[in-house]
């Protein structure tokens, strides 16, 4: 009988989940949106969507040459990276700012923090708003014959609030994947399906600016339905706040950071200079993100005891 101890360090249990599959996951539950994206704004949707994903994926290829580190392009995280920012771009945005846009993603988020894993930030959502700040308003596409009267005005900015029905279905002004929340809510519920992700920090989110929007409003819950339903506050609470490296990991750190980020969106959306505020607020909650950690930690078991 063999006696020998073997250590070994933490984790002991294993998901068997990878990082690709997860990725793939994640990929998967976007797809709903992309493609309601280029049915509604066109063929050049499709552009922006290959353009960003390639470039992220050749930028980590370049920087992991270059840096002489091993290829990370296999588990997909750049290939998600770029699908995300796209899906936050207008389809009439020039291409070479997504270009610019994947760049700084890549290289100045993800890869001179160390890669996968050790970026402080969400990479999509800082270039997003980094391409806002760069290039200033980033018009939105007038939108194409599948509905009646099209505006090139989101909801957000619009003097007219669209109809419930056209919010849900993608039929008004916005990003290439904000746009349809019915695509959005089915990759929700693929990724809960899949326990890629939990349902904390989504809905604390969305509820937040619910009720924020419902009192801002003049307690009409219509209003407050149609203030979750515009911008990209579904794209961002399911797909961009829930990311494992830059959310907290426990139950009760999850709602903080939700709630936070509702409060911060709704913030701006109604007292800013900016008419959405879903990006700033994931990325400040971003930076507060190992303080709430630390604050919301698990007690380790036989530690906390009575000091001599």
């Amino acid at each position: 009988m063999n006696k020998n101890l073997t250590l070994s360090v933490s984790p002991h249990i294993h998901s068997g989940k990878s990082t690709s599959r997860i990725m793939l996951d994640v990929i998967i539950s976007l797809l709903p949106a992309a493609i309601a994206g280029c049915v509604i704004f066109g063929v050049r949707s499709l552009m922006v969507i290959g353009v960003c994903m390639a470039s992220c994926v050749i930028f980590e290829a370049l920087f992991n040459l270059i840096a002489k580190k091993d290829q990370t392009i296999g588990d997909f995280s750049a290939a998600v990276t770029g699908l995300l920012l796209a899906l936050n771009l207008p389809a009439n945005i020039p291409i070479w700012q997504c270009v610019v846009g994947a760049l700084f993603a890549i290289v100045v988020v993800k890869g001179l923090f160390g890669g996968i894993g050790c970026n402080p930030v969400n990479p999509a959502i800082t270039a997003r708003v980094f391409m806002l700040v760069a290039f200033g308003s980033m018009t939105v596409q007038t939108l194409p014959t599948i509905v009646d009267t099209a505006s090139s005005a989101t909801p957000l900015v619009s003097e007219t609030a669209p109809a419930i029905t056209d919010l849900l279905l993608g039929l008004h002004g916005g990003a290439i994947g904000e746009t349809c929340a019915v695509a959005l809510f089915i990759g929700f519920i693929y990724l809960l399906v899949r326990r890629v992700i939990t349902w904390h920090i989504p809905v604390t989110f969305v509820g937040c600016v619910f009720v924020f929007s419902f009192f801002m409003e003049g307690m009409d819950p219509m209003a407050a339905l149609s203030a979750i339903l515009s911008g990209g506050l579904l794209l961002g609470a399911i797909f961009m706040a829930t990311d494992y490296v830059t959310s907290p990991a426990t139950p009760w750190g999850k709602v903080i950071f939700g709630v936070g980020a509702g409060l911060i969106t709704c913030l701006i959306r109604y007292f800013g200079i900016y008419p959405e505020g879903v990006s700033f607020a994931i990325l400040f909650m971003n930076i507060l993100t190992p303080y709430i950690s630390s604050w919301t930690k698990h007690k380790v078991f036989g530690t906390g005891g009575v000091k001599a």
